[in-house]
């Protein structure tokens, strides 16, 4: 801790906002990359289980031309998903409607049966929409799902990380185009998607900032479980 005169403390602001300010353009830069990948078409058929039964990827979309999808860690094995996703799923409800409203349909899909994700986001209190990809190979085809024999391999996030567990987080983006082909788009991993993480954003603003040292939210708890 540093405690400092207000003037000296405005001059120490203000170096921050010029940095601030740089970071802020070169983050509209990558958008703008990001935005001009490539694509690539999803030709294989993946069937989901979800609230209305069975559905396909392009039934995902409900009307809309992107999809953004969750890859919520919930092992088949499991009773109820990773509190580190439900900390990141906590976020999702209350901006349904503005991606709605953008053309954006946002889905969570996990490989535990449907029938364990819905008696878990029942006690979470979630309304938005969560799929289920156990009878498909959806999770592994997209980099969040692994064989024993690769979860000490560097196969997670590009090649860059051993996932250490049979299922990582993610999030992957999908188009529908008017003839109703679907496009795979764009998917990050790991530390890529803390970003979409409100929580996060705000910590990063208070003195202690995160408070992880490194080993990430290993302090996040389902919001259920917080001593009151």
């Amino acid at each position: 801790m540093n405690v400092v005169a207000h003037d000296e403390w405005l001059e120490a602001r203000k170096e921050l906002l010029a940095k601030e300010k740089e970071f802020t353009r070169l983050r509209d830069q990558l958008t703008r990359q990001r935005l001009d990948l490539p694509w690539e078409r999803v030709d294989k058929e993946y069937v989901f289980d979800g609230p209305d039964g069975k559905q396909t990827l392009p039934e995902l979309f409900d009307g809309r031309s992107q999809v953004l999808v969750y890859h919520f860690m919930f092992d088949p094995d499991d009773d109820v998903g990773c509190p580190t996703c439900s900390f990141w799923a906590d976020n999702f409800d209350p901006i349904v409607v503005h991606l709605a409203a953008r053309d954006v349909t946002m889905v969570a899909i996990s490989r535990a049966p449907f029938a364990k994700i819905a008696p878990y986001k029942k006690r979470m209190g979630w309304s938005f929409k969560w799929f289920s990809s156990f009878e498909n190979d959806f999770n592994f085809d997209y980099g969040v799902s692994f064989t024993p024999e690769q979860r000490d391999e560097p196969v997670y996030n590009y090649g860059t990380q051993s996932p250490s567990n049979p299922d990582r987080e993610g999030a992957s983006v999908f188009y529908k185009d008017e003839g109703g082909s679907v496009f795979h788009t764009y998917s990050a991993y790991s530390r890529g998607i803390d970003l979409v993480n409100t929580a996060y954003n705000y910590l990063d603003l208070v003195p202690k900032g995160r408070d992880e040292d490194g080993r990430g939210p290993s302090w996040a708890l389902r919001h259920d479980e917080y001593a009151r």
